[in-house]
């Protein structure tokens, strides 16, 4: 046989997509493996996300940002006051 058609033979995927037994991957192997003696627990489609802690949080968060905020602006005003446009 030729070279092209050894190549060819070699990897003909469609061949191989045809086959009746398919060799599960060596992790599927693992996973069957462990899970047989240690199942894992079930697990919802879509989880809930965890709980979200109370409004306060945010509020808190929101008023550090703008009093950073004032604090740059006070800073910048009074060095620029300093330096006598």
């Amino acid at each position: 046989m030729t070279e092209k058609g050894d190549w060819d033979r070699e990897f003909d995927l469609r061949w191989a997509d045809t086959a009746e037994q398919k060799e599960p991957s060596a992790r599927a192997r693992m996973l069957a493996a462990r899970w047989k003696e240690n199942p894992p627990d079930p697990v919802p489609f879509r989880a809930d996300p965890t709980p979200v802690g109370s409004r306060r949080g945010s509020w808190v968060s929101t008023a550090v940002v703008f009093g950073c905020v004032a604090a740059v602006i006070v800073l910048l005003g009074w060095a620029q006051m300093r330096s006598g446009y």
